[in-house]
């Protein structure tokens, strides 16, 4: 594959094929914005996996498909440049927070916020979410209707503000807080892409939320301050963090970091939330598949942690095909600093280059029957994600969404409690069910309604086979060895890695991994492989030799290469 080179002179190439029927000073403008995804699908269509079209005077090459994918996330910031595309969230976040930050400062900013999202504060979270589902549905009763978009929009920013910002946002703060964080997502227009300081009403009341926000952000630092203990939650990671020179954050950069760690925590979560449960019940049968997994796991009331979060599959692999047919962002994107060279095609510097999951998605040669709800890809006998850089609902490389692990956490936990005490059918019917790209983040058409009935049957114990799964397997291992290897491109630092296998890697206060061993004996190969599976990144490679692996419940082969 030839992606990206700034390291050796590469010959030009062609500029890419502009789509047809480009209006003057629009562009595209009006067909992209009727249905974003329709007008995407239909570039790659006649052009391929990369096509330019205009937004107005903005000249943007879609990129799609596994190698396309790979060449955008994997290019250097000097080369594509995420902040230059994404001054969208300036007004949002603030001047000089993140986006809006020299790239150094981003760098240390970015840093901070991964200190929240990392593998230890996770292990918390579960109890926390579970306890804001239990206290949204005790007004249910038997049975009823909602309308599952706003009751999902609900319950994720009740569990986000509660687990990320802590207890001020969730309960002195919460109508107020609720309201802000509305107008601030709202400021997410299409429209403000382009133009971002229009007069218009919706983005002033997005500026006044954010002034307001900061004055609540600088009233809570002052609070704290006059307390002895510590809270242990984002919002004192943040009051406790210093740039390297020793320079603490300012209340706007912790309200604009505040915000960022919010959005990464709901503002797609809501509609992927409502989507997963809009398409179990669709599919009677797959709802029956992850009732049973459910059921079967932790029982009437078994306890939801971090750790029996991971040994759900079923319910998995829904939430992974939701995502592959309704990724919440349209498309990602970034400028072009340096001129961008893919396979026979030279981007010019100054355009824009994006990515679109939702495309990428469909690619048939991928994932074979695109448009088929088919949790069945993930499992172990298909992997069809196995291809890198295919399945991007989190976007991909060194800014892929740093919430990732939280966000699967959060919607596991959720369901977790949701599907053993309510059964849920459509009210309207099933095709009317349809995703709303008028917003930035796609999420169902609003009013989105379904009915809720109690379940008045659960197995009341977890199965053997689901006990002795959650416990580590008994083996004995020959062969001749294996090694790990780092991928420090998609390494963020969550230290996933390091929880599961402290004899193996280590991560520091700044996010670098260290290998500790450089050839680790076998016992401890499965520790390695769990540290592999459960990186949100996916930036740990275990190698092998020919080595095999008996476990007790049967022997496998392990071939790596």
């Amino acid at each position: 594959m030839n992606t990206t080179n700034t390291e050796k002179t590469v010959s030009p190439g062609r500029a890419p094929t502009k789509m047809p029927g480009a209006l003057p000073l629009l562009g595209h403008m009006l067909e992209f914005g009727k249905n974003p995804f329709d007008y995407m699908m239909t570039l790659r269509k006649t052009l391929g996996e990369i096509g330019e079209f205009r937004m107005f005077h903005q000249k943007m090459v879609l990129m799609t498909g596994p190698e396309a994918n790979e060449a955008f996330f994997r290019a250097p910031d000097a080369q594509l440049d995420q902040s230059q595309a994404y001054k969208i969230m300036t007004p949002i976040f603030g001047k000089g927070v993140v986006f809006d930050a020299p790239p150094d400062k981003k760098d240390q900013q970015l840093k901070m916020l991964m200190q929240v999202l990392r593998d230890k504060p996770m292990r918390g979270y579960a109890q926390v979410i579970v306890k804001e589902v239990e206290q949204m549905i005790t007004r249910w009763g038997d049975a009823g209707e909602i309308d599952l978009l706003e009751f999902m929009k609900e319950l994720t920013i009740y569990t986000s503000s509660h687990c990320l910002l802590g207890d001020e946002f969730r309960y002195e703060l919460n109508e107020e807080f609720v309201k802000i964080y509305h107008d601030l997502e709202k400021g997410l227009s299409p429209l403000a892409f382009v133009f971002p300081y229009l007069p218009l009403p919706v983005f002033r009341r997005r500026d006044k939320a954010r002034a307001r926000l900061q004055e609540l952000v600088s009233g809570i630092i002052a609070k704290r301050a006059q307390k002895p203990e510590k809270s242990e939650d984002a919002f004192q990671i943040l009051i406790d963090s210093s740039y390297d020179d020793g320079t603490r954050l300012s209340a706007h950069e912790i309200t604009g970091m505040l915000i960022g760690t919010i959005f990464a925590g709901h503002h797609t979560t809501a509609g992927t939330a409502a989507w997963t449960l809009l398409e179990l019940a669709r599919r009677p049968e797959q709802l029956e598949l992850v009732l049973n997994e459910l059921d079967a796991h932790f029982g009437a009331d078994g306890e939801v942690t971090f750790q029996s979060l991971r040994e759900i599959p079923a319910l998995e692999n829904v939430i992974k095909e939701v995502l592959r047919l309704h990724p919440p962002l349209i498309f990602l994107i970034r400028k072009v600093m340096q001129d961008f060279h893919f396979k026979g095609y030279t981007v010019k510097a100054g355009k824009y280059v994006c990515a679109s999951p939702r495309v990428s998605h469909r690619i048939a040669d991928v994932f074979p029957d695109p448009e088929k709800f088919d949790p069945e890809r993930y499992s172990e006998a298909r992997h069809e994600d196995a291809i890198p850089f295919s399945w991007i609902a989190f976007g991909g490389g060194k800014h892929k969404c740093s919430g990732n692990a939280f966000a699967m956490l959060q919607l596991k936990a959720i369901f977790s409690i949701l599907l053993r005490r309510y059964t849920f059918e459509l009210i309207d019917d099933k095709d009317t069910y349809q995703d709303d790209f008028t917003q930035m983040v796609v999420q169902p058409v609003s009013p989105c309604l379904v009915r809720y009935i109690k379940r008045t049957f659960i197995i009341e114990t977890v199965s053997e086979s689901t006990a002795n799964n959650a416990q580590e397997s008994a083996h004995t291992t020959t062969g001749t060895g294996f090694h790990i290897k780092i991928d420090r491109e998609l390494c963020q630092g969550h230290a996933t890695c390091m929880a599961e296998a402290p004899e193996l890697f280590q991560v520091d206060d700044a996010g670098a991994v260290t290998i500790l061993q450089k050839t680790p004996p076998l016992d401890l190969l499965e520790k390695a492989l769990q540290a592999e599976k459960y990186c949100p990144t996916k930036a740990i490679i275990v190698n092998s030799n020919e080595l095999e692996t008996e476990i007790d419940n049967g022997r496998i082969s392990q071939s790596r290469t």
